[in-house]
């Protein structure tokens, strides 16, 4: 157990300086590392990915907090964007767990290995939308926010790689857009957590400590360390080659993308 904490905590840090330092959620690093983890202590395989992806969305309610009361001190927070994207997040978060419980643990790592890909690319070559000049309607809101709660529970992240893409093509700035999808994480995480919670209940192979699919150790270990050194990464922004540091956390995701893909689908490593 001190073992696994231990190791929750370094991870907790990792996913800290990556939020902080990139601007994204540290889901795209927790996920993978969590389901290598589970795997090396034994926790069955029909619920590790499961399992990884509902620890992730759970550190991630905690971790959001701070970041959302900074942006919201600075006036990036769009109210009117975010109380929208609210309703059709609650929605897409019980969706997407819908979906997840249908897949088998396989199916999740691939879907999440493509995922993986897909950022990589984003990360590597910068790829952005320009800034829209048309503001979005309550209902394309509503829409938008169904397929980013959806995504983000099948992947265990809080969604900015979704939402600020998406407010900037819609006529948000740049800042707005990142303080309005760090304010929108938390209601993602919040009730894809608890839809995990709810889901995984009668869950077999669950080990001590858990709720739902949610495993405690590793959900304090890392949120209690990411919180805070999610303030390292925000420092180091300001003072490291920050694209050439994309780039290789962008060659990092493709190679656990691939994993996951390779692994599942032609059964290497």
């Amino acid at each position: 157990m001190l073992e696994s904490l231990i190791l929750y905590l370094l991870l907790g840090s990792l996913a800290g300086v990556v939020a902080g330092l990139f601007g994204i959620g540290g889901g795209l690093l927790i996920v993978p590392v969590l389901i290598f983890s589970y795997a090396a202590q034994g926790m069955p395989e029909a619920v590790i990915t499961h399992a990884a992806v509902a620890t992730s969305l759970a550190t991630i309610v905690v971790t959001s907090v701070s970041s959302i009361i900074a942006h919201n001190k600075r006036g990036a927070v769009r109210i009117e964007f975010f109380k929208y994207l609210t309703v059709g997040v609650a929605g897409g978060a019980v969706v997407g767990v819908w979906i997840a419980e249908q897949l088998t643990g396989e199916n999740l790592q691939i879907i999440f290995g493509l995922f993986a890909c897909a950022v990589a690319v984003q990360m590597a070559f910068d790829i952005r939308p320009k800034r829209g000049q048309t503001k979005p309607e309550q209902n394309e809101l509503i829409g938008a926010g169904l397929v980013i709660g959806s995504a983000s529970s099948l992947f265990g992240i809080g969604g900015g790689t979704l939402t600020v893409p998406y407010l900037t093509a819609r006529g948000a700035e740049m800042r707005e857009a990142v303080g309005t999808s760090a304010a929108v994480g938390l209601p993602v995480a919040l009730f894809s957590a608890m839809a995990y919670m709810w889901a995984g209940q009668d869950a077999a192979g669950m080990p001590a400590y858990s709720i739902g699919y949610i495993y405690l150790p590793a959900f304090a270990g890392i949120a209690i360390a990411s919180s805070q050194f999610a303030r390292v990464g925000a420092k180091l922004a300001h003072t490291l080659p920050q694209k050439r540091l994309k780039q290789v956390f962008a060659l990092f995701l493709a190679c656990i993308g691939l994993r996951f893909l390779m692994g599942n689908l032609l059964g290497w490593f």
